[in-house]
């Protein structure tokens, strides 16, 4: 029997697309070989990518003015990728919301000026920041929509500023619901927690973008060298991007991001109103700002967490623990995550607290 596993990634995954990928793994499409040994020059596999690539633009409705990549090195690889070829000694401004936007900001300031915005330090970064004091000029705005570590998210996107485009990271809630991409100059995505395995960063970006990136920068680090070789300039993660195409299937056959969207907040209002109830649990987020796939909550007696922990995964209720930096308990509830595994969470809560 398989746990319900609440990691905040690597993290679930679709039972189907696991039950898929164990035949392709033997045998690909009646090859006679396994998706992990086919060439990604081969037929099999650059059918896969071109049907890949086609899904998500259906799935996300991504303009044709936008180039769909797969690359390496995952996000912390696009927070130096991303400055390295745009910002050229000029300035972007970089809304703090946590850790994965620190590191964002850490490597932009080895290439050009970073003005930050907006912050939530001050408040722990229990709540996003809605008032932001932009730069007079900046080249482009990011954000990160969705704090695994706080279990915050951006409910909606920053507008930037006249003259600049917006980039975000969306690793952690990426096709969790409706996307409008034209508002964007670059999405980018580490496969790992929402979309498919560890070792595969999607990049959408705007094609006017790729060709005013710098040209003196070494070539695996040019936006350009990807695009003009469909992202197999060199070997491509073959295995992961094959996933990515399943999932992204068996999110079309769920009825898309409408509906994938309306699912994700029932799972997460099941496990919010329980936590607002109870007498021993309290959410770390603040309304408002409460992330969908990161749930984060604490024991009003902390003594109680890791005895929670461990008794919840005896249940078969995994990887419960909260980030080393923050401590307490997060319950990750990814697009695979199903509502069964919520309502076994939340049934174990009460038990605990001596609510049955």
């Amino acid at each position: 029997m398989r746990s319900f596993n609440f990691s905040a990634g690597p993290a679930i995954l679709p039972e189907s697309v696991i039950k898929n990928a164990q035949q392709m793994l033997w045998d690909a499409k009646d090859s006679g070989i396994g998706i992990l040994e086919h060439s990604h020059r081969g037929k099999v596999f650059v059918d896969i990518l071109a049907e890949t690539k086609a899904n998500i633009r259906t799935l996300a409705s991504v303009p044709d003015e936008y180039e769909i990549l797969f690359l390496q090195g995952g996000a912390s690889s696009q927070f130096f990728m991303l400055p390295m070829n745009f910002l050229k000694g000029g300035t972007a401004d970089y809304i703090n919301t946590g850790t994965w936007s620190k590191k964002a900001i850490k490597e932009a300031q080895k290439f050009g000026t970073v003005n930050v915005p907006s912050t939530g330090e001050h408040n722990g970064f229990t709540e996003v920041p809605t008032k932001h004091k932009f730069s007079s000029n900046p080249v482009y705005v990011h954000f990160t929509s969705n704090n695994t570590i706080a279990g915050t998210e951006f409910h909606a996107e920053p507008e930037a500023p006249s003259g600049a485009w917006l980039a975000c990271d969306a690793s952690s809630d990426i096709f969790s619901r409706k996307i409008d991409i034209s508002k964007y100059g670059m999405v980018y995505a580490g496969a790992q927690k929402n979309l498919g395995p560890s070792g595969v960063t999607l990049v959408i970006i705007r094609k006017d973008l790729v060709e005013t990136g710098a040209e003196d920068l070494p070539t695996m680090l040019q936006y350009r060298t990807h695009v003009a070789k469909d992202s197999a300039f060199n070997t491509p993660p073959t295995f992961g991007i094959y996933i990515i195409g399943e999932v992204v299937k068996w999110l079309l056959s769920s009825g898309g991001l409408t509906h994938i969207e309306s699912y994700n907040k029932n799972k997460a209002d099941l496990l919010y109103n329980y936590v607002d109830s109870s007498d021993l649990f309290y959410g770390t987020a603040k309304e408002g700002s409460r992330s969908l796939m990161n749930v984060c909550f604490r024991c009003k007696d902390e003594t109680k967490e890791a005895e929670f922990i461990a008794a919840a995964a005896k249940e078969g209720l995994v990887n419960l623990k909260g980030h080393r930096s923050v401590g307490g308990m997060r319950a990750s509830i990814y697009n695979a995550f199903p509502v069964a595994g919520v309502e076994a969470l939340v049934a174990f809560m009460k038990k605990f607290e001596g609510r049955v």
